[in-house]
């Protein structure tokens, strides 16, 4: 292991730097620590990554600890256990396994249902009790039954097919998936506010739905055929507890079988304790197959972010996936470099800021590079560290607003990659650049146009001064030898209203700008 990695009995070591541009390297640890609840040990509150599954608690408390830490990897697809709102204020991407227990989940519930239909538990335990009770654990064909499956994601498709092959009738309802979807894997679609349609007359209902809490109600349970059966081994609360325990008390509910519930594990044992209803710990996740399958994905996935080959199981970054696309980075990059020029020139970071794109391989650019922007703006002031992640929502803390326009102008012969405009609405202050290779370059600012692109990185003087005025780059080459700092670039602007822009890349930092401030009509200094 790399110096400074935590020792045993820490788990899930990777050995992997994830720096904030994108790139890996190695140094660093990324690890899972085991104490539920509980901050990290100082060992481990310089990690960069950490990866849990269900019982480890990731609270504001611990991501306030870790203060290195920029990803947090659910090995599942639950982030119950994730302060997910605490994450995203700190900057700090969520990120689970979506597909990776699936297939256990969904041959859970089909166990779950025959269990149901067959009264398989209740009988074994009565065999285990010593008793043979062969008239009292009558059961029920699943050959010509309906079969109701509310949510249609990955779980639940796959619910529908195993089932059909048992010859059930599937019908499903998902507010987000189309009819000709749901026919495309043999399930008729239902109708009605939160699936009604689906559960009325169905002989079993099973609920898959990402997040409905109270889906199932005492509204629901009566509009049901008597004696309907229930599954839930998605999301506990998606089942009114107490709705449900009177359906099953009044026969409208026939069974139930539960391997998810509000509180868990259930304090109140009154539901979990009716005869009719068969429970599991929620082990829709508790396989060997599984378990592995997690872990490797949510490592990989890690590792292809670290390494800059893409994002994807995002929890609260779904739209940042295009940003750490390799051809995308240097938009992001000329993004944050324009806010900061428009920062920097404008002295303030509230108001209505305007993000434009132009060109086709901007078309759908918008929902990374306005979050990108705005980092530029807040970065360096008294905000917290600002990511992708938060920009937005610090943003609108800061009042500052984030709106999408038609850009203003077209694009020259020479702009055919793309340009990206950014302007404080009710001011002159607006900048446009563009990506030449891979690099970020500004081509206009305040209305003038620069006559060679200028490329944003590094040290940089802006000044503006009257165009007939030639006695400011002396000036500047004069305060630079005294200071001992190299030009390593200059650029100027068209003129606009008889003054024009001047931006010259520096090897550093001017320490006293008064002796120019006395030649132009004002100077700032930026650095990227």
């Amino acid at each position: 292991m790399p110096q400074g990695c935590p020792g045993p009995p820490v788990r899930n070591k990777v050995s992997i730097e994830l720096r904030r541009d994108g790139t890996a390297g190695s140094g660093h640890c990324m690890s899972s620590w085991g104490a539920p609840g509980r901050p990290p040990p100082l060992s481990q509150q310089d990690c960069e990554g950490l990866i849990v599954r269900s019982a480890t608690k990731v609270t504001a408390e611990v991501l306030a600890a870790a203060q290195r830490l920029q990803v947090v990897g659910r090995a599942g697809t639950g982030v119950d256990n994730v302060d997910v709102e605490a994450a995203t204020r700190k900057g700090i991407l969520v990120m689970n396994t979506p597909a990776g227990n699936s297939l256990s989940a969904a041959e859970l519930t089909c166990g779950m249902i025959l269990c149901l239909a067959r009264q398989i538990p209740q009988a074994a335990a009565s065999m285990k009790e010593g008793k043979w009770d062969r008239k009292k654990y009558m059961g029920m064909e699943l050959n010509g039954k309906t079969l109701g499956v509310l949510g249609l994601g990955r779980i639940g498709r796959e619910v529908a097919t195993r089932m059909q092959a048992f010859g059930m009738k599937t019908i499903g309802y998902d507010p987000i998936i189309a009819p000709e979807d749901s026919a495309a894997a043999a399930l008729n679609h239902g109708y009605g506010a939160c699936g009604h349609g689906v559960v009325g007359g169905t002989g079993a209902a099973s609920t898959h739905p990402a997040c409905a809490a109270g889906l199932l109600n005492d509204s629901t349970f009566a509009k049901c055929r008597r004696g309907v059966q229930v599954v839930n081994c998605a999301r506990g609360g998606i089942v009114d507890e107490g709705a449900l325990l009177r359906a099953l008390c009044s026969g409208q509910c026939g069974g139930a079988a539960l391997d998810v519930f509000t509180q868990e594990p259930p304090k109140d044992r009154e539901l979990v304790n009716h005869p009719n209803v068969i429970c599991c710990p929620h082990l829709g996740a508790s396989t060997r197959e599984a378990q592995s399958r997690c872990g490797k994905e949510i490592a990989m996935q890690i590792v292809d972010m670290a390494t800059g080959k893409g994002l994807t199981g995002t929890v609260n970054g779904q739209d940042l996936s295009k940003a750490f696309a390799p051809q995308n980075k240097p938009w992001v990059a000329l993004a944050k470099a324009l806010g900061s020029v428009l920062q920097t020139t404008a002295k303030q970071v509230h108001g209505n800021v305007q993000v434009c794109t132009l060109g086709t391989s901007l078309q759908e650019a918008g929902s990374y590079l306005s979050p990108a922007v705005v980092s530029g703006m807040l970065a360096g002031g008294t905000q917290k560290e600002v990511t992708l992640v938060n920009a937005l929502l610090l943003a609108q803390e800061a009042g500052l607003k984030v709106c999408g326009d038609q850009p203003t102008q077209t694009l020259g012969p020479d702009g055919g990659a793309g340009l990206l405009q950014v302007a404080l609405q009710g001011t002159p202050h607006r900048a446009a650049g563009t990506v030449q290779g891979s690099t970020p370059v500004l081509r206009e600012l305040n209305g003038a146009t620069f006559k060679q692109p200028v490329p944003l990185s590094g040290s940089m003087l802006i000044y503006r001064a009257k165009a007939s005025e030639p006695s400011a780059l002396p000036a500047l080459a004069g305060l630079l030898g005294k200071v001992g700092v190299q030009l390593q670039s200059y650029h100027s602007s068209s003129a606009v209203a008889g003054e024009q822009w001047s931006i010259a890349g520096l090897s550093a930092p001017l320490p006293d700008l008064n002796e120019l401030e006395l030649r132009v009509t004002e100077v700032l200094q930026l650095q990227l």
